[in-house]
């Protein structure tokens, strides 16, 4: 772990940017991803970090910085949006922490401002470049499935008294907390759902409301994905896994970090495992972030992308009746 204060005091001082170098500052250092996401621009060549800071005036400094083109925004939820905005209005490209608020309308504005000013927005789902993932959903694409039926994942955690707090206070809970990385998986797949059921629970005896055992079902014309997280689970990490059953074969990945382990199931060729090795979070997605400032060209992940699984979030999140 990063002390603290070092942690916010490298490269706040201005300097020129490196010759080819993206210049870019992290604003806000709340986000438990904020300490990787820093290391993996530090130690990638095609950025220069200018500095560390938490929202506020410093964060302010860096957005009138010219010299500056991409800003990393980590944060809890509620800032997501008003610090995003802040960022495309400076005329900054923008990686934002997820999810991206607890609200449709404002993150679609933010969005389609983004997409107007053809300034790049890139949302912080953390298994977009997993290598294990990556080839489960190709696998399904490539039609070595079949014709998939179910998709189903699960991404437990342990929370101590201290952690649930802030999360208790958005709609969903769990499903809005974790939920939203295999949901922002499964719309890569599947698409927008036809419809959604969602159990919205709080089974522990913690003090608070959090809803911290969740699980929600999306139907699709011909297929059905299934997301459950919970807040308390020892051994959660190695628990977590992503699954796709299709009518030719199977894909399993348990554990999913910090290595992966797959197990691929075909009639053809029957069952064999794969064996991923350790793999840092966020590097794919500075990489893309970087060859998309370098070229001019789209995210891998597009606007449109960004929002249906906002919407796709926001849904799971509100419990039917």
């Amino acid at each position: 772990m990063i002390h603290r204060r070092s942690f916010l005091a490298a490269g706040l001082a201005a300097a020129a940017p490196a010759a080819g170098k993206i210049r870019v500052a992290m604003l806000g250092t709340g986000h438990s991803h904020a300490a990787g996401k820093r290391k993996v621009l530090e130690q990638n060549p095609d950025y220069e970090l200018a500095g560390v800071c938490e929202l506020g005036p410093q964060a302010e400094k860096f957005l009138a910085d010219p010299a500056i083109r991409l800003a990393v925004v980590e944060c809890n939820p509620s800032e997501a949006v008003p610090w995003g905005r802040k960022v495309i209005a400076a005329g900054k490209h923008l990686h934002l922490e997820k999810p991206p608020g607890d609200e449709l309308a404002p993150f679609r504005e933010l969005a389609e401002e983004a997409r107007r000013r053809k300034l790049l927005l890139q949302v912080g789902y953390i298994w977009r470049f997993h290598q294990g993932v990556r080839a489960a959903i190709e696998a399904a694409r490539k039609g070595d499935l079949g014709e998939v039926f179910l998709v189903r994942g699960t991404i437990n955690t342990d929370l101590g008294p201290g952690q649930r707090a802030p999360l208790a206070r958005y709609r969903g809970g769990m499903m809005f907390e974790l939920g939203c990385h295999l949901i922002d998986r499964i719309v890569d797949l599947l698409g927008r759902p036809q419809s959604i059921r969602s159990w919205l629970r709080h089974d522990s005896r913690a003090p608070d409301s959090l809803a911290d055992n969740t699980l929600a079902i999306f139907e699709y014309e011909k297929a059905l994905a299934v997301v459950s997280t919970a807040a308390r689970q020892s051994g959660a990490s190695q628990h977590r896994s992503f699954e796709i059953l299709g009518t030719d074969g199977s894909v399993l990945l348990q554990p999913i970090e910090p290595g992966a382990r797959m197990q691929l199931t075909t009639r053809a060729a029957g069952p064999r495992q794969l064996d991923f090795p350790q793999q840092p979070r966020y590097v794919g997605d500075f990489q893309d972030l970087a060859r998309a400032i370098q070229t001019g060209q789209p995210l891998q992940f597009s606007y449109d992308h960004e929002l249906l699984v906002q919407e796709t979030l926001l849904r799971a999140c509100t419990p039917q009746l």
